[in-house]
């Protein structure tokens, strides 16, 4: 049951990087340039008041030290890109590895 949640994570995860690698793709043709959007310019374009009360949050129960240092890095990435490791790291929780036991065995 929980690999199956992780497994329906990653593709929840990996069909919001899609949408966003369009997204970028679009503005990308638009623009005649290469255009990728911050995961920070997306979240507040969509959400601004989680946007900062996930902020607060962090920077009042953990340290303003990890919003500076490792959370603000990852908001300053690519959305698609955030996504798409969340997506694989996701899946390789939830991957189950095949046994190799009996396959060849005489029976």
């Amino acid at each position: 049951m929980l690999r199956f949640l992780f497994r329906l994570a990653a593709m929840v995860a990996l069909s919001v990087a899609v949408i966003m690698a369009v997204l970028d793709a679009t503005r990308s043709v638009a623009a005649s340039a290469l255009v990728m959007t911050p995961l920070n310019s997306s979240w507040l374009a969509v959400s601004p008041d989680t946007r900062a009360a996930f902020e607060t949050f962090v920077r009042a129960k953990a340290s303003p030290m990890i919003w500076d240092g490792g959370i603000a890095w990852v908001l300053a990435q690519p959305g698609f890109a955030v996504f798409s490791v969340a997506a694989l790291l996701l899946y390789a929780i939830g991957y189950r590895r095949r046994r190799r036991g009996g396959e060849f065995a005489p029976g």
